[in-house]
């Protein structure tokens, strides 16, 4: 078959890899858009009368992968920002939880950061600080209260285990990618024909947008990758496999 009439109404699975080791870097098989454009810029030589263009120049050749996803992985926040994955994460936690029977201690389930807990009275949220110390998980008020009393209480706490924190520094970059790319075209006699593409070397662009709501459709985010050439002018290769 020679130059069939084609479409498209899939969207194109996408293997990520290293430029640098030529690594698989991550397999991006959940987006729910795939587009890929290309650029360039025309400049003209012009002369005689009317200023009519005469010859055309073309270059800075170059275009953008662009991938919109409601699935999102760390690998690939990891991408996008170019942060360091780490085992360990520190945040502010809330509690809110009664005094003793002594009406001066709370015994928490985690033990704090030093010298991260604030306490508050139940009604007083962020309001005046309780004096207390505290001494591994338990916290003793140092002004005693009525038993059962309630206590609001925020402190700093440190995981360890089953997390994953993307650490994103003003000095951390994108790496740069190969993208292979594939999805299916369809002809006007019915064929379904594998269409792939490669991308010689696609620079993520540093933008994220991450939108949480308890309405509407699941967030989404938009990646986009800027098309450079590789060391052998590539930037892109569109495949079609006539079977």
């Amino acid at each position: 078959m020679t130059n069939p009439n084609m479409t498209n109404r899939e969207v194109c699975d996408l293997i990520f890899v290293d430029y640098s080791t030529k690594k698989p870097f991550l397999n991006l098989d959940f987006a729910n858009v795939t587009t890929t454009e290309l650029t360039g810029e025309s400049v003209f030589a012009y002369g005689g009368k009317g200023h009519p263009k005469r010859m055309a120049f073309s270059g800075e050749r170059g275009g953008t992968l662009t991938i919109e996803t409601q699935i999102q992985t760390v690998k690939l926040w990891q991408m996008i920002t170019g942060g360091e994955v780490s085992k360990s994460a520190r945040f502010v936690t809330r509690v809110e939880a009664a005094v003793d029977n002594d009406g001066t201690s709370v015994t928490l389930t985690d033990t704090p950061v030093a010298e991260s807990v604030v306490v508050y009275a139940d009604g007083d949220d962020c309001g005046t600080e309780l004096a207390c110390t505290v001494a591994d998980k338990v916290i003793t008020l140092t002004t005693a209260l009525t038993a059962g009393d309630k206590l609001i209480i925020y402190y700093m706490k440190e995981v360890t285990e089953g997390v994953q924190r993307v650490n994103i520094k003003s000095t951390s970059f994108p790496k740069n990618f190969i993208v292979y790319g594939d999805t299916v075209m369809k002809t006007e006699n019915d064929e379904v024909l594998p269409y792939k593409l490669t991308a010689y070397r696609a620079a993520p662009q540093g933008n994220m947008s991450l939108s949480f709501s308890n309405s509407g459709d699941p967030g989404s985010i938009t990646i986009t990758c800027d098309l450079l050439a590789d060391g052998d002018d590539n930037i892109l290769d569109l495949i079609l496999i006539e079977e």
